[in-house]
């Protein structure tokens, strides 16, 4: 029954929905967009006013409500977004507001001021829950692993850093943030979905100990996510607040490439630990690794070190070593910025068959020499992070110079 079901289906439930001005509904006003349908999970964003979401909540409840309620329907995510005009400052007016008659249009809403946490503790000893002041509850830290563009590994250092991190005796999970181009599935050969929870709440997957939430497990590994931005910072919004983490250590979020709106979001919304980048040696990666390490530093996040991967080629038959992409341009730039350098990992046939199969290396060939640095990097990582004074820092208020 699913493969019946039609994004005109989906409309056409949803004109009876009413919209802000409680008159005409939200089909008509134009506010529904970017239906995505896959597998009975229906996928859709409502534009408004952003002073007005919270009023609005019971809009959204309700246009979920009426789409789940459809034939074929498993799920329906509904977002409320509020998109902003071309050269515009200020996010677009409902189309139920007259700009004439209209008060000036209100601020995005803060997130609550910063809220003192105890330091954090090793493994075996009491911890304070981080709560409050942005955070998610029952996360301690959150770990950015980012890079200035795609292509250089990022992912695989992120669930290898993870799982590092869990043979340190953490409580660790890995939300990979990258709507787009979602790795983790694949990386850790996890398949189906997460179960809903009270309280519209979702069950993180599970694999080699971690917690873990991807837009893969919502969508086919083959479905093109054709998302505005405001509907993307949403989902991943969702992904961080709306999903049942429980007690954890330490959150690690594969970010997506680049130093645009899904990084400026991580940034205000939770108070990060700090920022790890992934970078080749090569100059091309270098230039747009300072661009991501420079975005972090403007935002007020700390940049806990850059890593050099695809460092050196190690050949399986004879153990030679070519420098493929260069050698040591990561460390020289750390050097050059003064950030710390967190490692190298080499290029090895063994990275890329564990990652491809679903058991990264860390887990695999836990002994092997890549094994060994991915355990280095997140000690090195680690120390960072305890040496930083002044424990948590609150989400930065980020502000665009025109």
């Amino acid at each position: 029954m699913t493969e019946t079901l039609t994004k005109h289906q989906i409309l056409a439930a949803l004109k009876g929905v009413k919209g802000p001005d409680l008159s005409s509904n939200i089909v008509s006003l134009g506010l529904v967009s970017e239906v995505v349908i896959n597998k009975g999970r229906v996928y859709f964003a409502i534009s408004v006013d952003p002073g007005r979401a919270a009023e609005l909540e019971g809009m959204r409840k309700a246009a979920a409500t009426v789409v789940e309620g459809l034939p074929g329907v498993a799920s329906a995510m509904v977002t409320l977004t509020a998109d902003r005009e071309p050269g515009s400052s200020s996010p677009r007016p409902s189309p139920t507001t007259n700009p004439a008659q209209s008060a000036p249009p209100q601020a995005a809403p803060k997130p609550p001021g910063p809220q003192t946490r105890a330091e954090m503790a090793r493994p075996g000893t009491p911890g304070e829950t981080r709560q409050g002041g942005g955070g998610i509850p029952g996360i301690r830290r959150i770990i950015a692993v980012a890079s200035g563009k795609g292509g250089v590994g990022k992912s695989t250092t992120a669930v290898n850093l993870a799982l590092a991190l869990k043979n340190l005796g953490f409580k660790v999970g890995i939300l990979d943030a990258d709507i787009y181009g979602p790795s983790m599935p694949r990386l850790l050969g996890l398949s189906g979905q997460p179960q809903q929870l009270a309280g519209n709440k979702l069950d993180p997957m599970r694999k080699y100990g971690l917690k873990v939430m991807s837009m893969g497990f919502l969508v086919d590994e083959d479905t093109p996510m054709i998302w505005r931005g405001p509907m993307v910072i949403s989902a991943i919004s969702q992904m961080l607040k709306d999903v049942a983490w429980g007690e954890l250590d330490v959150l690690v979020v594969d970010m997506p490439p680049g130093t645009g709106d899904a990084q400026l979001t991580m940034a205000q919304q939770v108070p990060l630990a700090g920022a790890v980048i992934v970078s080749t040696p090569q100059d091309l990666a270098l230039i747009d690794a300072r661009k991501g390490l420079n975005m972090f530093q403007k935002v007020n996040v700390p940049v806990l070190g850059i890593v050099e991967n695809m460092s050196t080629f190690v050949c399986p038959h004879c153990g030679g070593r070519s420098d493929i992409f260069g050698h040591g341009g990561a460390k020289d730039e750390a050097a050059k910025l003064g950030v710390p350098f967190l490692g190298e990992v080499p290029l090895t046939m063994a990275v890329r068959e564990t990652s491809d199969d679903g058991k990264p290396i860390v887990v695999s060939d836990p002994d092997s020499e890549v094994a060994k640095a991915y355990r280095g990097i997140a000690d090195t990582a680690w120390a960072e992070i305890e040496s930083a004074p002044g424990g948590a820092r609150p989400a930065p208020k980020i502000v665009m110079d025109s």
